[in-house]
């Protein structure tokens, strides 16, 4: 093997290395700072040149993130998601209630604006709620962490590897959700039969007291036009028309207007996150050009060994790089849907939650 080659592969280990641990030892990098740093060494080596990274980038998976994080910022300052959360919690009568509606609700809202978005917002929201009302958070909190992740695996826009496979795989919206609704819903009940077996005074029928009020901001004319534009959205999604000039065109709409500057939904969008996707793609392309691809081939030769192989790697180098790697072997939909169900369920090993950006 020449030199660059030896080179070359030497970055990835390290890349790779890195995205496993969430940053290199004894360097202040996290996954974005590795990924980029990794595709940069690979350009200096000459593995390939920056028109060639350039190509190596998914426009519509960078474009499609980004307009999903501007509605969830627009949302997020009009005073959605407490104001859903404040609804939920009005209708939970009882400790038991409270589990099945937070564990549905924050599922479904996880499904539609991200499941880091959901786990931020709703963290401190239930811990608030929790000890208002007397009762023990620790269940709770696992039944959000739980639903973030079980409910964002029903759709294209539930966490950033489905955005990915749906950007790659150019599966239609519905047809995701059409496939792994039931699988998500299936979880979710799961999840709270096993909590109730779990913390028994989660079952308890006795009556709640009233909830505490939440803290937060409601802006009746922001939540008009963020609620119009996303249901827009949501319905373009179903029609079938493409997601990321969906997203792109929401994320424009939003912007244009004269109540908040723009500087405050760009502090909300997650560069970091964007600054890692786009390294990851230049690493993968290199592990392709060095022919280490055809190392994975052998986990494609069923549909158990593809899920097995993307749980695993999810557990080891995170969801996001463990797709991407993974990606060139699915060749039907059914196999993209695998490789999305077994990033995303990964995101339960306690140790990986920050792959997933669950709650901790």
């Amino acid at each position: 093997m020449a030199l660059r080659e030896t080179l070359s592969l030497l970055v990835l280990l390290l890349a790779y290395l890195g995205l496993a641990l969430g940053g290199l030892p004894g360097y202040r990098m996290n996954r974005a700072g590795v990924a980029l740093v990794g595709a940069s060494l690979l350009v200096l080596l000459g593995a390939l040149d920056l028109e060639e990274a350039w190509r190596a980038l998914d426009p519509s998976t960078l474009v499609f993130l980004f307009g999903v994080m501007v509605l969830n910022a627009h949302l997020g300052y009009a005073g959605f998601f407490g104001w859903v959360a404040e609804g939920l919690w009005k209708r939970a009568r009882t400790p038991f209630a409270l589990l099945v509606l937070l564990s549905l609700g924050s599922g479904l809202l996880s499904a539609l604006f991200l499941n880091d978005t959901m786990a931020l917002l709703l963290t401190p929201l239930v811990l608030r709620l929790a000890r208002g009302l007397g009762l023990n958070p620790v269940p709770y909190l696992l039944a959000l962490m739980g639903a973030v992740n079980t409910g964002s695996l029903m759709t294209p826009t539930g966490n950033p590897q489905n955005i990915l496979v749906a950007s790659l795989s150019g599966m239609a919206y519905l047809d995701f959700l059409r496939a792994l609704f039931p699988v998500a819903f299936l979880g979710l009940a799961l999840q709270v039969g096993f909590l109730a077996l779990l913390y028994p005074e989660t079952r308890s029928l006795r009556p709640l007291p009233p909830p505490p009020p939440l803290r937060y901001r409601l802006h009746p004319g922001l939540l008009r036009k963020g609620l119009l534009v996303a249901s827009g959205l949501l319905l373009a999604f179903l029609l079938g028309y493409p997601m990321a000039q969906g997203a792109l065109v929401a994320a424009g709409l939003l912007l244009f207007t004269r109540r908040l500057r723009s500087e405050r939904y760009f502090m909300r969008v997650d560069w970091e996150l964007l600054v890692m996707f786009g390294g990851l793609f230049v690493l993968t392309e290199g592990v392709r050009r060095l022919g280490l691809a055809e190392a994975l081939l052998p986990l494609a030769s069923s549909p158990l060994g593809l899920l097995l192989a993307a749980t695993l790697l999810s557990l080891l180098i995170s969801n996001v790089p463990a797709v991407l790697l993974l990606a060139p072997l699915a060749k039907t939909p059914e196999e993209w849907l695998l490789l999305a169900g077994g990033s995303t369920l990964a995101g339960y090993e306690p140790s990986r939650l920050d792959a997933n950006f669950d709650v901790g």
